[in-house]
């Protein structure tokens, strides 16, 4: 009997090789960059380095925005279809 490959297991009877490495660009290669999400600089800041959003959090009144956002989704609006 030959040993030639050929002769031989398709799935485990000869060595495997990569024909092409399929990458997301090669399915979409129109997809946006979002790299340019992950930049930070500081000019993107609307209150600038002096304000801590930290301290400011804990000054909410939770109960009235609450009660605003209850009444946002509650209340038609006429400029809502």
């Amino acid at each position: 009997m030959s040993n030639n490959i050929a002769s031989k297991c398709p799935v485990m009877g000869g060595p495997h090789t990569a024909v092409g490495a399929t990458v997301n660009q090669h399915w979409w290669p129109n997809q946006l960059n979002l790299r340019i999400l992950r930049q930070n600089p500081p000019s993107s800041d609307p209150m600038g380095d002096s304000f801590n959003y930290a301290q400011e959090f804990k000054t909410l009144d939770f109960e009235a925005l609450a009660k605003d956002v209850d009444a946002l989704m509650t209340q038609s609006q006429d400029w809502w279809p």
